[in-house]
């Protein structure tokens, strides 16, 4: 008797593992049309939203132009502490009001200040840049990045110089007591 319902449990569980198989075949030839379908689709030129509104592409000689008296500052070797300041002064050469939207310096030791109203063509604007040396010492280079309505729409400009320090070892303040 303990051997009856061997064949009746075997014979329930092949029909129920011949029956998923066919129900995974159909679910696989279902993923495979949606696939066919899906491929198809995007072969085909998008369609644009309607609420989206085409864009002309901008001729970049309407666009406002630095014209830089200089892109560079050497201020030469200085002493650590000595904060430097120099003005970048340019010309609107372009055809519609130059718009500077960011101004940001490349380390925290330098400070951009800039024209915040729009220069019109043919008129002068400034970015003033201030380089404080404190805690710096050897060779350095900030950088000053400007984003502005110009083609193209980022202009750097360079600091350059050293910066010398006067400690030595032996007067350096440190944790040692004299």
């Amino acid at each position: 008797m303990k051997y009856s319902f061997l064949p009746a449990i075997l014979l329930a569980g092949s029909l129920f593992v011949g029956g998923c198989d066919s129900k995974n075949k159909e679910k696989i030839e279902e993923l495979e049309q949606k696939i066919a379908q899906l491929e198809q689709s995007q072969t085909a030129q998008p369609k644009q939203p309607s609420n989206v509104q085409s864009v002309a592409k901008i001729d970049p000689s309407t666009l406002g132009k630095f014209k830089f008296d200089d892109m560079q500052f050497d201020f030469g070797a200085i002493d650590q502490g000595k904060v430097v300041e120099h003005t970048f002064t340019f010309t609107n050469d372009g055809q519609s009001p130059l718009i500077i939207s960011n101004v940001q310096a490349s380390c925290g030791c330098t400070t951009p200040d800039w024209s915040k109203k729009p220069v019109k063509p043919g008129e002068e604007g400034h970015v003033k840049v201030r380089f404080n040396s404190a805690n710096k010492s050897g060779a350095q280079s900030p950088t000053v990045t400007i984003t502005a309505n110009t083609s193209p729409s980022i202009t750097k400009l360079k600091l350059k110089g050293t910066v010398n320090t006067n400690n030595t070892a032996s007067n350096v303040a440190g944790p040692v007591k004299k």
